[in-house]
């Protein structure tokens, strides 16, 4: 036991909330030691246990609560506490956006030490519910029958799940047709421990525009049992289905996808627009799962862009083109870079799609591709960058400082390794004008945002 530490496991202590972590959980201090508490939020007085202790930070199990927030609401998803695919349904909409703008304010001085950038309010959904266009849902058996849901926090043990009200209705409806169909044909659902059984997941894509769906069957081996009948049985009873793609995963893993994928029954693509621009998307693609506040993003990072016509727009970790083909309809000309040689497919196709002529795609890491096109005398006007969580390579953050493109836009679905590119780019002769926060996902911590830099003269 540290007697040095200002509480002890199995502690009773009482408590004011001061802060939310990145995950949605209460930070509370007792002499300066940070304790942890999910459920409970900034300003509330309550008792608390602690059960366990590290040397730095502990974490507490809530209690009782004294005194309430003022933006404490009761969650609307019966299993919320359970889930943990959300961690905000226990805070007001206004208080969730507030305390996105904060966790943005907060890295951009920690990490960043841009204290003086202008952080506007968060842009938020007029109804923060029902967004989702993709459900990814492991498939389980219980008395005999198969069950979907989502795993328990922080195990594998699956609850079962009738709807997810983060997740378009539609989506819900095709999840439940699909179980209750292989439930009828005595299909069995994946087992971990034993590797054994047929359906490991099943994925529901919705074009909310286009009302088209995608289902998906993750198997664990080719053979899956009755599936004509089926494939029959899922046409007759979802209503706008386009596409029956299975994928086979083998594996003793818990990724989701395996690399076989083959078409079982009619597109091998369904369509959607963001805006006026329609996108292919196929089971693999990567395509934003919250179609009406990407929409506000990309307008965003066409504002910052403030294109004319004339310029030369590279776009790092372009992805299926989603933000360059929205840039090329102002722009001059438009090269995306990106990693995913099946993504730049997609990229092309999109373009081909919307008669777009001024974009081009090259597979690659855009930290050896975009250095390689500057060398070659290919500089930009406008860099775009879209990075994954981990934020932008180092070598590309030097290329961006070299090139000297007129304005950098950069959108950021992570705000801590933003805060610390940012914080390399100010100090590589870049300024940052303002950064926009966007709420792309409603009842949870995740916020992305769009900072607009521009070159010092």
């Amino acid at each position: 036991m540290n007697r040095t530490l200002p509480v002890q496991k199995n502690d009773y202590i009482d408590v004011i909330v001061e802060d939310l972590t990145h995950d949605g959980a209460g930070v509370a201090k007792v002499d300066g030691y940070p304790l942890f508490v999910p459920n409970t939020l900034p300003g509330e007085k309550a008792k608390i246990k602690v059960i366990k202790v590290n040397k730095g930070y502990g974490f507490g199990k809530l209690i009782e609560i004294y005194e309430e927030s003022p933006y404490r609401v009761k969650p609307s998803c019966l299993i919320y506490k359970e889930c943990g695919g959300c961690q905000l349904q226990h805070v007001s909409y206004e208080g969730q956006l507030k305390a996105k703008e904060k966790q943005v304010r907060d890295v951009l001085e920690r990490i960043g030490k841009l204290g003086n950038v202008k952080v506007h309010p968060v842009l938020g959904m007029q109804n923060p519910w029902r967004y989702r266009n993709k459900a990814q849902v492991p498939i389980g058996e219980q008395e005999g029958g198969l069950i979907g849901g989502f795993y328990q926090q922080r195990s594998h043990q699956i609850i079962n799940m009738k709807e997810c009200i983060i997740q378009q209705e539609k989506n819900d409806e095709v999840v439940q047709t699909v179980i209750d169909i292989c439930s009828r044909y005595g299909v069995h659902a994946y087992n971990e421990g034993k590797n054994k059984g047929d359906l490991r997941h099943i994925m529901a894509r919705y074009g909310l525009v286009t009302g088209e769906v995608m289902v998906v069957l993750v198997t664990r081996t080719a053979d899956l049992p009755h599936k004509n009948k089926m494939i029959e049985d899922i046409i007759s009873q979802i209503q706008g289905v386009k596409s029956i793609v299975q994928n086979i995963n083998p594996k003793k893993t818990n990724v989701i996808f395996g690399e076989e994928t083959k078409l079982l029954w009619g597109e091998e693509v369904i369509y959607d627009f963001i805006g006026d621009i329609k996108f292919a998307i196929s089971a693999r693609s990567f395509y934003q799962v919250n179609p009406e506040q990407t929409k506000v993003l990309y307008e965003k990072a066409l504002e910052y862009a403030n294109l004319t016509g004339e310029e030369n727009v590279i776009d790092a970790y372009c992805g299926i083109g989603t933000i360059s083909l929205f840039l090329a309809k102002k722009a001059k000309k438009v090269f995306g870079v990106e990693i995913v040689p099946e993504a730049i497919e997609d990229a092309k196709r999109n373009a081909e799609l919307n008669s777009i002529s001024n974009a081009e795609f090259a597979v690659g890491e855009a930290e050896v591709v975009i250095p390689r096109w500057f060398e070659e005398g290919n500089a930009a006007d406008v860099l775009v960058v879209d990075p994954p969580r981990k934020g932008c390579d180092e070598a590309l953050l030097q290329t961006i400082i070299d090139m000297k493109p007129k304005k950098v836009v950069y959108v950021s679905c992570n705000p801590g390794t933003l805060a610390r590119d940012l914080r390399i780019l100010e100090d590589g002769g870049y300024k940052t004008v303002e950064v926009q926060p966007v709420d792309m996902f409603p009842q949870t911590m995740h916020v992305e945002c769009v900072s607009q830099l521009v070159l010092k003269m």
